[in-house]
Parts: structure tokens; sequence; C-alpha cells
């Protein structure tokens, strides 16, 4: 029996699936379906395999929690990045908006989210242990240059929140921590913000000041 709303169940399981992703409202997913439906088979077929090899064999960087298609990232494996400098961002957009300015050539931490009380997520939801044991092990070679840590985090109430919790777990480390030079308005993310911006932000950065 089909429902009132679609001619087919096939078609509704579609609107609905597509439309549980974030930004896409019922009359999108059903304009989404349709367009699917009237591609060529193999077209589909591809777009679908994509989704699934995504979620399934996607692996996180064993160093920078990156997303990978190997267990250490490209950035990670190339020995030309300064491997004593490391960029603390919230997610991989974060690294995608950085790395698109070619201004940055050290590595990279991924949080994978930040520190907000309200969403219930708190530190040991994130990689900050992993990042704390990362810096511990590089700051233990006293003849090596001194490592430096970027706090690349939002400037709104949670990512200085996230800034100030990370800083009190490395400082005893006796590592340089800066942050991104406020070019950045208060509460904007590094997606959105301008490459030539973000590039100077990271250029200019400054000792971060608990």
């Amino acid at each position: 029996m089909y429902s009132e709303k679609y001619p087919s169940h096939l078609l509704e399981d579609a609107v609905q699936a597509i439309g549980s992703l974030p930004g896409i409202g019922k009359r999108s997913a059903l304009r989404l379906a349709l367009h699917l439906l009237r591609q060529p088979q193999e077209n589909v077929h591809h777009f679908a395999e994509s989704i699934v090899r995504l979620r399934d064999e996607t692996l996180y960087c064993k160093e920078c929690m990156m997303i990978s298609d190997e267990e250490t990232c490209s950035i990670c494996s190339d020995k030309s990045r300064d491997h004593r400098t490391i960029c603390v961002v919230e997610n991989v957009r974060d690294v995608m908006s950085i790395e698109n300015t070619g201004q940055y050539h050290g590595v990279y931490h991924v949080l994978g989210g930040i520190i907000s009380p309200i969403d219930g997520i708190g530190p040991s939801d994130l990689t900050i242990q992993q990042l704390t044991r990362r810096v511990e092990g590089l700051s233990s070679d006293a003849e090596a240059p001194q490592v430096e840590v970027i706090l690349a985090l939002s400037g709104d109430v949670e990512g200085e929140t996230t800034s100030f919790y990370i800083y009190r777990q490395i400082a005893s480390f006796g590592v340089k921590v800066s942050s991104l030079a406020r070019g950045l308005g208060f509460g904007d993310d590094l997606e959105y913000a301008d490459e030539l911006t973000l590039g100077r932000s990271i250029v200019n950065r400054q000792i971060f000041k608990p």
C-alpha cells in the first residue's frame, strides 16, 4: 500500500535517508532523490559505493587523528614538514582550510571537537590525551629544537576553554604554546575565514596567554 505522499515506498525511503543529512529539508531531499532516479544506474551505484566506502574504509591517522587512507596520513608521512610544530585544530575541515593557505609547514593534531558542557562534550571525549602524550614524547629530546604547539581554535567561549585546558596539560613540558593572531573575529570558524586572513593569522601567531 502506497503512502499518501509518495507513489512508492522506495522513493519515500530514499527521501527519508537523504533528508537525514544536515541542512537537507524534505523538499530538497525529494528533488535529490528524483534526480538520482533519472541518472544512469552505474552513476548511482558509484555514488552509493563511495558513501559506503567512506564510512567503512576511512582510517584515522595514528599520529594526528586526521582522516586518512593509511595508518599514517600524508602530512605526518611527509619528512619535509616540521614535525616539532603542531597545529591543534577542532576538525578535519580546519586542516583543509589551513593547508589551502600554503603558509603552514608543520603538522597537525585534530581534536574531534571542542569542550562544550552544554553539549555534553568533555576533555575525555576529545583526543587531548593523545596530544599530551605526543607533546611529552617530543619534548623529552632535550637536544632537539623546542616544540611549538599552535592552538588554532575558535575564539568563542568553548574554543577559549579548550585552549586553556590544553595549555594546562602541556605547559609543564617546556613547550612553546602560541595561538592565531586575532585577524579572525571573535567566534569565527577557521572553515569560513578567507585564505589571506587565515594565512596571516598563522604567520603572525602570538604566544598564548591564559
